[in-house]
C-alpha cells in the first residue's frame, strides 16, 4: 500500500489529498482563488499531521503539472519538490486535464462510448484542452485551442463528448451539436489524482528532482494557442 500526498494548484482551487490503497485518508481544498501561496503549506501540514497521528509513513508526493496558472503550478511544484527531496521519496507528475477526466468519470453517470474534453480557461476564446476516451487514451493531446463552431467536429459526429472545466462556458456558446454535453462545476482536485498517482507509483514513473521545472511544464506553457481538432 503506497501512501501518497497529492497536490493540485493549477487553477483557482488549491487542494491536497492524502491517499492510500484507493482511498482518500485526508483532504483540504479552497476555491476562493489566489490564495495558494498562503494556504498550501497549511494543507500539507494537515496531511502530514494525519500521518503522524496514525503512525504512517509517506511513500511519494504527486503534483499536478498543468496546464493551468503558471504561478499556481510553480507554487505547487516547489512545495512538492522540496518535500520529496527532504523525505527522500519519489515525486510524481500528473497531467491536470487527465485528472479532470478521471474526476468526471468516477463522479458522473457516463455512457461507455463517451469522450472527455476537459477545458482550462486561457483568455478570450482560448482554452487548454484535450480529448480522452474511457481508457484515458489521449485522442487529442493536451494543447491550446481557439474555440469556434468547428471545434471538436470530427469527434461530435460519432460520439457524445463531455465538456467540463472553467473553460467550458466559452464552448457552450459556440458548440451546438446534440452530442455535446456540458457538465458544470468541475475543477481539478487533489483527491481525483488518486488513481493516476497510484498508477504512476506502481509503474515507477517518477520525476527527476534535479530539475526545478519539468520540461513538460516549460513546453506546454510556451505553446501558442491555435485552431485544432
Amino acid at each position: 500500500m503506497a501512501i501518497i500526498l497529492n497536490i493540485e494548484t493549477s487553477t483557482r482551487v488549491c487542494s491536497t489529498a492524502l491517499t492510500a490503497d484507493g482511498m482518500v485518508l485526508r483532504q483540504f481544498h479552497d476555491d476562493r482563488g489566489q490564495n495558494h501561496a498562503t494556504l498550501l503549506s497549511g494543507f500539507i501540514k494537515g496531511c502530514l499531521d494525519h500521518l503522524r497521528e496514525h503512525e504512517m509513513k509517506l511513500d511519494a508526493v504527486a503534483v499536478s503539472l498543468g496546464p493551468g496558472s503558471y504561478t499556481g503550478l510553480r507554487i505547487g511544484l516547489s512545495e512538492a519538490k522540496g518535500l520529496a527531496y527532504a523525505l527522500d521519496i519519489p515525486l510524481i507528475g500528473v497531467d491536470t486535464l487527465q485528472l479532470m477526466a478521471v474526476g468526471v468519470m468516477f463522479n458522473h453517470d457516463v455512457q461507455p462510448d463517451s469522450l472527455f474534453a476537459p477545458m482550462i480557461d486561457a483568455r478570450r476564446m482560448e482554452v487548454y484542452t484535450a480529448v480522452y476516451d474511457m481508457a484515458l487514451n489521449s485522442l487529442e493531446k493536451p494543447a491550446p485551442l481557439i474555440l469556434d463552431s468547428e471545434s471538436y467536429r470530427k469527434w461530435l459526429t460519432s460520439h457524445k463528448v463531455l465538456f467540463f472545466g472553467d473553460g467550458s462556458d466559452k464552448a457552450r456558446g459556440v458548440i451546438t451539436s446534440p452530442n455535446a454535453e456540458f457538465i458544470p462545476d468541475v475543477a481539478p482536485l487533489a483527491a481525483d489524482m488518486l488513481a493516476l498517482s497510484e498508477r504512476a507509483y506502481l509503474s515507477g514513473d517518477f520525476l527527476d528532482l534535479a530539475y526545478s521545472v519539468p520540461a513538460y511544464l516549460k513546453d506546454f506553457q510556451a505553446l501558442k494557442p491555435k485552431k485544432l481538432f
